[in-house]
């Protein structure tokens, strides 16, 4: 990080500072300019750049590498600080670092010491390319295929929804590499790809999650060299790309987190000024309850969140934990982002306020990372695996 800490502290103390940093931050770089980026969609470079100066793009990646290395825990603390004020800042790094523990827990030594210390320092920024136009939940489904040329790989196909895609400057592109293996994933491959390899990006326009950039990817004889295979063998590539989504599902449900206790604060705020019928709108029963329960689904989803990123930092198979974390703390962003929207009456519907925000950016946090839908068969499936009778 640019700021300079001492180095005899307990990790508490290391903790309490650099969230405190993180709030600095947001202060001072991110709250007085969210509503201009995110009214024009314009990527911030100033507040992205600013974050690989913090360190951030490297959160997660060991500390010989140039990372901060730090446990899903404190990861999902500063999430949940950023998307409280806007759900796209994490956006900028989740995917980034999805594709940098890939390369950690499964490169070569040497793809390591070539590409982690640039993914810590921010001066390669990127993400991973997973879904396809006619593929998104079902990634056994994807189409897009490299085929071995000598030293090469010669990859087409497509990709959808690829976020960090056009302002970054790499990708960890998901590929079928054996399209006749039965079952398809036994056929899946990894492959790292610059953009300078030649892959051609279309940003797409969304209802929410805004600022940040969001593509359409086609490949079309992209030539990629044979040594950018993520492990040693071909055919491993989803499991690859699953482990690394448990600590995005982490950071999805960190910003549902976020966006839910930011519904809640700004209406409780409002609901103490504002007044009908001669009292404040906090004393009518309706609004107590909308209160009470949206504070409840705040509480309930950090617990959750905290459970999944222990599990996940014990080193624990951690699908079942991730997967209600993911599913319930966004679905209290959803039902928090509502609610507020009917505290603030017209207000909440009013670009003036940031209500309306959260109600437009709620809907990605339940399909983003996997949708709800997924969530709930994941968590059945598991209850079922680890209860047999």
């Amino acid at each position: 990080m640019s700021e300079t800490y001492p180095t005899n502290i307990s990790a508490n103390e290391e903790e309490t500072l650099l969230l405190h940093a993180v709030d600095q931050f947001l202060e001072r770089d991110v709250i007085p300019h969210v509503r201009e980026f995110e009214e024009s969609d314009t990527y911030p470079q100033e507040m992205v750049d600013k974050m690989a100066e913090m360190g951030l793009f490297g959160a997660t990646i060991a500390p010989e590498y140039g990372g901060l290395g730090l446990s899903a825990s404190v990861y999902a603390k500063i999430v949940e600080r950023m998307a409280a004020v806007w759900i796209s800042i994490p956006g900028f790094y989740n995917s980034h670092l999805m594709m940098a523990a890939a390369v950690g827990r499964f490169g070569s030594d040497e793809m390591k010491r070539q590409f982690l210390p640039k993914f810590a320092s921010g001066e390669l920024r990127g993400g991973a390319a997973l879904t396809e136009p006619d593929c998104g939940t079902d990634l056994q489904a994807v189409r897009t295929q490299a085929v071995r040329d000598g030293d090469d790989y010669i990859i087409n196909g497509s990709k959808m929804w690829i976020t960090n895609s056009i302002e970054g400057d790499l990708l960890a592109v998901l590929v079928k590499t054996d399209p006749n293996t039965d079952p398809p994933h036994r056929g899946m491959s990894l492959i790292l790809v610059d953009q300078a390899h030649g892959y051609k990006g279309r940003k797409l326009k969304k209802l929410g999650y805004r600022g940040i950039d969001t593509a359409e990817l086609h490949f079309d004889n992209v030539r990629v060299p044979v040594n950018r295979l993520i492990g040693p063998e071909e055919g491993r590539g989803l499991q690859q790309i699953l482990s690394g989504l448990e600590l995005g599902r982490i950071n999805v449900a960190a910003r549902g987190v976020g966006l839910a206790r930011a519904a809640l604060e700004e209406s409780l705020a409002y609901s103490q000024i504002r007044k009908t019928f001669g009292k404040p709108i906090c004393e009518h029963q309706s609004i107590q309850i909308k209160l009470a329960e949206m504070a409840t689904r705040v509480e309930a989803a950090k617990l959750l969140v905290d459970k999944a990123a222990h599990a996940y930092d014990t080193g624990q198979r951690c699908d079942l934990e991730a997967g209600m974390a993911k599913l319930f703390a966004t679905e209290a962003a959803m039902k928090n982002a509502e609610e507020a929207v009917r505290i603030h009456g017209a207000y909440g519907y009013s670009k003036e306020f940031n209500i309306e925000r959260y109600y437009r950016d709620a809907p990605l946090l339940a399909i983003g990372e996997g949708t709800n839908e997924l969530q709930r068969i994941i968590i059945a499936r598991q209850l079922v695996e680890r209860n047999p009778v």
